[in-house]
This record gives structure tokens, sequence and C-alpha cells, in this order.
């Protein structure tokens, strides 16, 4: 077989098969098919796309380019979830130790942060000492011993998508919906998970601006996941302002801690309860609003106890992080200058551009616009608005917490056009949209 037939066959429009995405996926992963080849392939798939069954070829092929880890006999049946990312997003930190609180182990593999949208691990490196690198044999201990794991993927996961992501990055083929899925989708497979809950962002702070683009995205991973045989949710949620209201490494591991404690901005809360609930049903093979609901109810429970803010501690402590940072979060990082940006003018918000928050963020040094640039974790943006709320000039709109005045002034100019107001009363934006279930 030929790189450039398989080439040539998707730029024509034809439907590759099954052995042809498979000696591809393999070629290119054993470095036999060069770079300037593969970016050929890509713009193709972008320009032509692919039919389902391709995608879940394309899939399985990436998730089985390296290791496929198999956590059956560590947790009988695994539960994952995924985020698409966005602004404000911090609710792996709350979800998994909730989850592992009602007795159903979680055993998460995050990434890094990319320009304005948010990494788990960047949030969990503000914590002192935090590993977020583990072998393959402390990564299954931990899950056995402790419950709960939230780590960075081993460089043996997946290796085709780390390969073919760093080339849509630089060949603009990043937005094609059969890339995007299989990348996800891929990653989650090779991670071990029977069940996944995938929460899908739309709107100015997402990759996906609308909600039916968001809904074709998650329908097609519901359905590759069905198709490989694990059990799917997806939840479209909002991303058109940020969620909570820490934007910032520091800021959001103390906004979660709030939350664990039983409090926290209600927008997070209801969010993270809504993820874990389809988690545990998901662990338990309930399904059904009445059994969401009870499992809502339970996960409440471990905040008002104490027993989810617990589970943190413990994978702090496994991790080898400093757990005096999770009892007193006022030792995590903290910026030299806070100052506060007012609300100009009287009246309600009809808009808070999630988008430019993440990018004031990213101003302030929060956040990379390359892979390789380091982050300020004291850094971020609080946001004390909310799409609906009724102000009155004077008001405090955001507080910005920075280590450069330079830095500050750029992300005070941005912050200041971020918002919208009204004369006239706003409805709020709802927390999700829709749900798929596979």
């Amino acid at each position: 077989m030929r790189a450039v037939d398989v080439i040539a066959n998707k730029r024509d429009g034809k439907e590759l098969t099954t052995e042809e995405i498979n000696w591809f996926i393999r070629a290119y992963t054993a470095g036999d098919v060069p770079d300037y080849q593969a970016a050929a392939w890509l713009m193709a798939v972008y320009l032509q796309s692919m039919n389902r069954r391709e995608t879940v070829d394309l899939t399985l092929a990436m998730a089985h380019s390296g290791e496929v880890l198999d956590l059956s006999d560590v947790l009988g049946y695994a539960v994952d979830k995924h985020s698409s990312g966005g602004v404000g997003d911090k609710t792996s930190l709350v979800v998994l130790p909730m989850v592992a609180a009602c007795g159903v182990p979680v055993a998460k593999m995050s990434g890094r942060g990319l320009g304005f949208s948010g990494g788990t691990l960047d949030k969990l490196e503000s914590i002192r000492g935090y590993r977020v690198e583990l072998s393959r044999e402390e990564f299954t201990a931990q899950v056995r011993n402790v419950g709960v794991v939230l780590c960075g993927q081993t460089a043996d996961l997946a290796p085709a998508d780390r390969l073919l992501y760093a080339l849509r990055d630089v060949t603009a083929t990043v937005s094609s919906l059969p890339l995007i899925a299989s990348s996800i989708m891929s990653k989650k497979i090779a991670a071990g998970a029977n069940g996944i809950v995938l929460d899908v962002k739309v709107g100015m702070g997402a990759f996906m601006r609308t909600v039916e683009e968001a809904k074709a995205l998650a329908q097609l991973m519901v359905e590759i996941g069905r198709d490989a045989g694990r059990e799917m949710v997806a939840l479209i949620s909002d991303m058109n302002q940020p969620l909570g209201q820490a934007v910032g490494n520091a800021l959001e591991v103390r906004e979660a801690i709030e939350t664990l404690r039983g409090g926290g901005p209600p927008d997070l809360r209801e969010h993270s309860l809504v993820v874990g609930a389809h988690m545990l049903c998901l662990a338990r093979h309930e399904r059904g609003e009445q059994a969401v609901m009870a499992a809502v109810a339970e996960l409440s429970q471990t905040l008002a106890n104490g027993q989810a803010l617990a589970k943190f501690r413990d994978l702090v402590r496994a991790q080898g992080g400093d757990v005096s940072q999770v009892d007193d979060p006022d030792l995590l990082p903290r910026a030299d200058l806070v100052e506060r940006i007012a609300v100009p003018q009287t009246g309600y918000v009809a808009q808070i551009s999630a988008r430019e928050v993440g990018l004031a963020a990213l101003d302030l040094g929060a956040g990379r616009e390359k892979k390789a640039d380091s982050i300020d974790h004291a850094v971020g943006v609080i946001s004390h608005l909310r799409v609906g709320d009724q102000v009155k000039a004077g008001d405090r709109a955001f507080t910005i917490h920075a280590n450069s005045r330079d830095r500050l002034e750029a992300a005070r100019q941005r912050l200041e056009r971020a918002v919208v107001y009204r004369e006239h009363a706003q409805p709020p934006l709802p927390l999700f949209y829709d749900l798929i279930i596979g």
C-alpha cells in the first residue's frame, strides 16, 4: 500500500477502507509516512470529511497505535469524563472526588491548556509538589488504593493522536468533526474507559459556537463510542460566560476547594453535580431521570458531610501535593497586584464574553499561546457578574490578579469591553442545552 494512493482516494471523495486507514495510521506513527504526506491527508479529510464507519475506524486505529489500558482488574467498570474545554472549567477537580466518595473509583488522564482554554494539569500544578506524571504502575496502584487518580496522559497512550494533533494545529485542519471526534475518543478508549460522559461546550468561549454544531460533534462521538462498545452520555453545556467565577489556575483550585466544602458558585456546583450524576449512573448501570436525580442527591451529600473534600485531600496527598494548601487555600500562589473593575452603568447584564475573559487571563500569563510557554499560576480574573444580573454603577464587575502592571492594564482594557449591559431585564443563560445518550 502507498500513502499517495490513500491521500488521492480521500482527495477525490472516495470512502477509505478499514485497511487503508489502519495502514496509514500505523505507518505514520512508525515514521514511515512523512509529515508532508500526513498533512496532505489531513487536508483531504478536512475538505472531504469522513462517514461514520471511517471515523470509527480512524478512532480505533489511533487508540491502538500505542498502549490500550485494561482497568477491568482494578475498577471492574471504568467510567471517565471529558470536557471540550472552556473558560473557568474546573469541574474535574470537583466531580472526581465526589464520585470517588460515593464508592465509584475514577481514573482520569487530563491535558494542559492552550490559548484561552484552561487545562486541568496546569490547575493542579498550582498545588506545591503535585505530580501529574505517573507511570502505569503508579496510575493503577493509586486508583486501587485511593479510589481516584488525576494525571497526565502517558507517552504510550494514543501516540498517533499526539502526532496528528500537532500537525493539525499548524495546517489549519483542527476544525474537522471527524478529526476532532476521533482525537477525543481515541484517547478515552485507549485510557480504558467503559462508560464515558462528554461535556461538550458551546458558545463564545468554546470551539463549537452554535448548539447545532455542538450537537453534531456530540452525536458523532456518542456514535463512535457506541460502535466501539462503550456506554456514552453527552451533555451540551453553555460556555458563553465563564463557568463559576474564577479564571486562572490557583484561583480555580481555590474555587474548587470552596465548592468541595459545600460553598462555591451555584452554577459550578450544579454543573458538577449533573456531570457527576451521569458518571455514577453509568458506573451503576442505572438509567432515567429518577436515577440521575437520586445520584445528584447522593453527590450533594458528599459535599455536605465533607467526604468529597476528604477524597480530594487523599488525591493530592497520593500524588505528592502539599495538603496544607487544600486545608488553607490562602497558601496557594497569590498575585502581587489585585485590582477591581467597576460596573460602568446601572442596568442588566446582557452578555459576558467568555472568550474575552479567557483572553484577559492569557494576557496576565495564566495560559500559554504555544505549548512551550510557561505560565504564572497566581494570576487570573474573578468575574462577579452573570448574564441576567441586575447591577448598579460602581458594583464589582471583575477583580484582576496580576504580577505585572503592564499585563494588568492589557487585561483591564480587554475586560472593559467583555460585558454588554442593557436597560431592561435579561434572561439568564441555561447551564445545559441538550442531553444525548448512547
